[in-house]
């Protein structure tokens, strides 16, 4: 649906959705919030949040050639809760982030563990998507909407996540010299307050994204009203050497729930990226996000585009 009155920064694809459990090769409830990733191969890799009819989540790969199109789906969770050796997948595991790290040629998979002390940020290690090292809890409840940036940082790892106190939802940062021990926690993004549509929770969608003016996040903000919760998008530039350091932020949301698989699921009004694959000679991205809750839907967009609206909507 295109709005006349606003540069459409994100386009969606005429074929939305582009996966839905009637495409899956087991029994599901929906699909939806997939991480995402090129593979060395060219394929793009997505790691869907697949919910059962119980109510929990795991993570299948669904992988294609296009990006687009003729997705083959693994025939078996690809990566299941365990609870018996980690108690915190309790009530399943959710919301993948996909991060490769050059230095250590592997993935590194940030994921929200269910626990019965609430949500939290787990962290997994894999090189083909078909062994995963996990490397346990690395933030405690109630936090989720985590993703590592792709290199050190001084010296540092670090991650992008997403406490909760009492009613106030923002965005933080911690480091780590060894992806096991992380502190150093500071605050790097806080909802606005009041009538703003990012106003008092806002989290990372996906990962950052490194540009040479800075690093790109796309983030969600949501809004209650008296009937339910909006979630969509925002743009934020942050300091590269300093990634808690804001360079601009976005006045106005710059993707919302419009179409009809976007408005209508089992939690309506929502677009939800967890994942994206950035073309860096074009600026390309495919931008894959959850749509009510119900389904995996695709838009495109261009990283020069989005910097350049943000020098001039900040």
């Amino acid at each position: 649906m295109h709005n006349r009155h606003f540069k459409e920064l994100f386009r969606r694809y005429e074929g939305n959705p582009i996966l839905t459990a009637a495409d899956w090769t087991y029994p599901a409830n929906t699909v939806f919030n997939a991480g995402a990733t090129r593979l060395q191969d060219g394929q793009t890799l997505l790691l869907v949040r697949v919910e059962d009819r119980r109510g929990h989540s795991h993570l299948t790969a669904a992988r294609s050639h296009d990006g687009i199109t003729d997705w083959q789906i693994d025939s078996h969770p690809t990566l299941a809760p365990d609870p018996e050796n980690y108690p915190e997948d309790a009530w399943g595991i959710e919301d993948s982030r996909i991060t490769w790290i050059a230095e250590l040629e592997q993935y590194l998979i940030t994921f929200t563990s269910y626990s019965t002390s609430g949500p939290l940020v787990s962290l997994a290690a894999t090189k083909d998507f078909v062994t995963f090292e996990r490397m346990g809890v690395v933030c405690a409840p109630e936090d989720k909407d985590a993703a590592v940036f792709p290199r050190r940082i001084n010296g540092r790892w670090a991650i992008v996540h997403r406490p909760v106190s009492g009613t106030s939802a923002n965005v933080w940062i911690s480091y780590s010299p060894d992806l096991k021990y992380w502190g150093d926690s500071r605050m790097a993004l806080e909802a606005r307050s009041g009538a703003w549509w990012d106003a008092n929770k806002i989290g990372l969608s996906p990962p950052p994204l490194e540009t040479p003016e800075g690093w790109l996040f796309i983030y969600h903000g949501v809004r209650t009203t008296p009937a339910g919760c909006i979630y969509r998008l925002g743009l934020a530039l942050m300091d590269l050497d300093d990634p808690t350091q804001l360079i601009r932020r976005g006045k106005e949301w710059v993707f919302a729930p419009v179409e009809p698989y976007e408005r209508v699921g089992d939690v309506g009004d929502v677009v939800f990226p967890c994942g994206y694959t950035h073309d860096a000679a074009t600026g390309e991205i495919k931008m894959y996000y959850g749509a009510a809750d119900t389904s995996i839907a695709l838009a495109t967009g261009n990283s020069n585009e989005l910097l350049d609206w943000l020098k001039e909507n900040s």
